[in-house]
């Protein structure tokens, strides 16, 4: 009986020091200690997709879930990009932007997450899962915001883009994605004067963030989906009563479109990312999340 108090034990200092760490790179990034760098390793592209020697027709920025710790796509996150690349030919797509390190440091290139990684991966995923919950704490909120927010920026920029130009910019963002994404309306906005689209799939955030200068959210969902069901719960800035939230201002704005998008779970076989699971037309569930956010892109462009 002795083990269970022991793992308990372990496992609350593991989330303190998580918790920690978590705080320390946003406040490093603000205190000016240590600078993001807009640099992709060589070989990596800055995006992908259309003609970059002429404008698209829109940007779109994949802000992956917490598996999320290189510049390159995870497993998951690189299906939904290969299949958006694949039907919206039109489109620039950027996946390498790091949604939870406000130094865009992705994890897996530090020395000691390396070492982790191949003893105690669960610890990465972790460490992304504390990164949501500072980005979403109003202490530290409005420095993770300004902080990703740069760094979304500097990658569009990088990518071609050109501020004031009127392409639409849309933030695609699944899972923990959602809370980035949210955050980095303002910042977006101020720096690029860009239309702005957002896009959250199995969105997991509070509902604190401003959400004046989007044009638009659609909330894809699933009614299996449990993980989206609980930050409905767990943050009250999504409920109703909270009509001062952001989120309930853009609700009562006609800003926030739901699609639904079930029988999908929030992830394994039958998630939304899956290329196996069918719906009685025969699709997978990947291509009906594609075809989704492809009619979404194109709906505002059409004359």
């Amino acid at each position: 009986m002795t083990e269970f108090p022991l793992l308990f034990l372990a496992l609350g200092m593991v989330l303190l020091a998580e918790a920690l760490l978590a705080r320390y790179e946003v406040l490093v990034y603000t205190a000016g200690w240590r600078t993001a760098t807009g640099e992709l390793p060589h070989g990596l592209p800055y995006a992908r997709g259309a003609d970059p020697n002429r404008p698209p027709a829109a940007y779109l920025v994949y802000l992956d879930g917490i598996g999320k710790r290189r510049f390159t796509d995870t497993r998951d996150g690189g299906r939904l990009v290969k299949a958006l690349l694949d039907k919206a030919p039109e489109v620039r797509v950027l996946g390498q932007v790091q949604p939870y390190s406000p130094l865009a440091d992705p994890l897996a290139d530090r020395p000691v997450w390396a070492w982790l990684r191949r003893r105690a991966q669960i610890l990465l995923f972790l460490h992304n899962v504390m990164q949501i919950f500072v980005a979403a704490d109003r202490r530290y909120r409005p420095l993770y915001n300004r902080a990703v927010g740069t760094q979304i920026a500097r990658q569009l920029r990088l990518a071609g883009y050109r501020p004031g130009s009127g392409i639409p910019v849309v933030l695609l963002s699944y899972s923990g994605g959602a809370q980035v994404a949210t955050g980095a309306v303002k910042e977006l906005h101020a720096r690029l004067a860009a239309p702005l689209l957002l896009i959250t799939l199995g969105g997991f955030h509070n509902g604190a963030n401003d959400l004046t200068h989007a044009r638009h959210l659609h909330r894809l969902t699933s009614d299996a989906d449990w993980i989206e069901r609980l930050c409905l719960i767990l943050f009250p800035q999504r409920w109703p009563a909270a009509r001062g939230s952001g989120w309930n201002r853009a609700v009562r704005a006609g800003k926030v479109t739901t699609h639904r998008l079930d029988p999908a779970t929030h992830m394994g076989r039958r998630s939304y990312i899956s290329p196996d699971a069918r719906l009685p037309d025969g699709r997978t569930y990947l291509d009906h999340t594609a075809d989704t956010v492809v009619r979404l892109i194109r709906e505002p462009l059409s004359p």
